[in-house]
């Protein structure tokens, strides 16, 4: 197949059937709206990667079968490929960086595939996917841009309008693009009234700006925690169908992100990753219009590194004002610290740390700087704090 067609959708539709976790909608409200979430963090291997792959390697033919597949990954793919290869009774074989994390790295190899680690980054993995392919025969299943991994990611489209027919907007995050073209060429062949948007980290804006200025871009590097969708260069297919295909695409920070995975944490007990939180991220943070809109965003995957996780949570945590630390200059006499303390407990704060520096340089030589980090309801509850030290007479410095 060198076309995306509805009827292959359907077509994965059944196929997935013995390969695919059923991922039901959870009703959630944000800022007051409605909003429904798909979550594919649920799936067997913690992502929908493995809906594109399952279906790709279910129509292998006989002779490619006994090849065998390749991958390259670095993360849900390569799970996703090692699945549905040990579904099919198919050998596979992943080629991962060798700086892969090892959580990925042997969850990967839990499915049976042949782990190959290869020196330097993921492009360097790639180039060496694609010299065994060309060596072995192997059929090579591409992360996003290929007609049947795209058929297999737009079941997710099919089971949104089968279970919420009334769906006003769908959001979904886009990586290499293969989710969002899938999902957005199923509702739209469907129900062209319903909207569909994507979106970007800041830090890997690739579909982004190849969009917005009309030709496929590159970018020279990306950076952002939602590794799975850190992608330099989004596909020719997936390019041409998100460009025609899509309502609109926004992007959201860092900071967005990490509040998003705890707003998630929170409120509907779900753990995403980076990736799987960007389009609740555009919602929560009013980058998309949710107002009297039934909306559903796509929590794409929930593989995330818990040696990471206190990081992403503290920073959640500083974004949406649930943790506040202020540097307070104060005169360096008994009971100044006293004072502080009792100001913040009776405005109802909890202090969780303080520190006390007496050398730090000061405008005032009598003076010594106070550090006070505390748990706080919000932002206007720190500002609430922030203003009545201020008309103590405390001097807020940002040492």
């Amino acid at each position: 197949m060198d076309k995306l067609s509805l009827d292959h959708i359907y077509r994965a539709s059944h196929v997935l059937k013995n390969v695919i976790r059923q991922t039901n909608l959870i009703k959630t409200s944000i800022n007051g709206e409605d909003i429904y979430l798909k979550p594919e963090n649920l799936q067997v291997t913690g992502s929908f990667k493995v809906r594109g792959a399952g279906y790709m390697i279910s129509q292998l033919s006989e002779d490619e079968r006994k090849k065998g597949v390749i991958a390259c990954s670095a993360g849900n793919h390569a799970q996703g490929v090692a699945l549905a290869a040990r579904t099919y009774g198919i050998p596979a074989t992943i080629c991962l960086p060798a700086g892969a994390p090892i959580s990925k790295v042997e969850a990967t190899r839990s499915y049976g595939a042949e782990i190959c680690l290869v020196p330097g980054v993921y492009d360097d993995a790639y180039r060496y996917a694609l010299k065994l392919k060309e060596e072995r025969g192997m059929a090579f299943v591409h992360p996003f841009d290929n007609p049947l991994v795209i058929a297999g990611q737009g079941t997710i489209g099919l089971e949104i309008l089968d279970e919420l027919p009334e769906v006003d907007q769908v959001v979904v995050p886009i990586g290499g693009g293969g989710l969002a073209s899938g999902v957005a060429y199923a509702i739209k062949q469907l129900s062209p009234g319903v909207k569909v948007f994507g979106v970007q980290a800041e830090g890997a804006p690739s579909m982004f700006n190849s969009v917005r200025d009309g030709e496929l871009e590159t970018l020279p590097k990306v950076h952002t925690i939602a590794d799975g969708i850190a992608v330099k260069e989004p596909g020719e297919l997936t390019y041409q169908l998100c460009s025609t295909m899509l309502d609109g695409i926004v992007t959201v920070s860092e900071d967005e992100i990490c509040t998003a995975i705890l707003h998630l944490m929170e409120s509907r007990k779900i753990i995403a990753e980076g990736a799987g939180a960007v389009a609740v991220a555009a919602v929560l943070f009013g980058k998309i219009d949710c107002g009297g809109k039934k909306t559903v965003c796509i929590v794409s995957g929930g593989n995330i590194d818990v040696n990471f996780l206190n990081r992403i949570v503290s920073r959640g945590l500083e974004m949406s004002g649930r943790k506040c630390r202020l540097v307070i200059e104060m005169p360096d006499k008994p009971g100044e610290l006293y004072t502080i303390s009792k100001a913040i407990a009776e405005l109802g704060a909890n202090i969780t740390a303080v520190n006390h520096e007496r050398t730090a340089s000061t405008e005032d030589v009598t003076s010594c700087v106070l550090t006070v980090s505390m748990e706080t309801r919000n932002r206007q509850h720190c500002e609430q704090i922030q203003q009545e030290l201020v008309r103590m007479g405390y001097k807020l410095t940002d040492f």
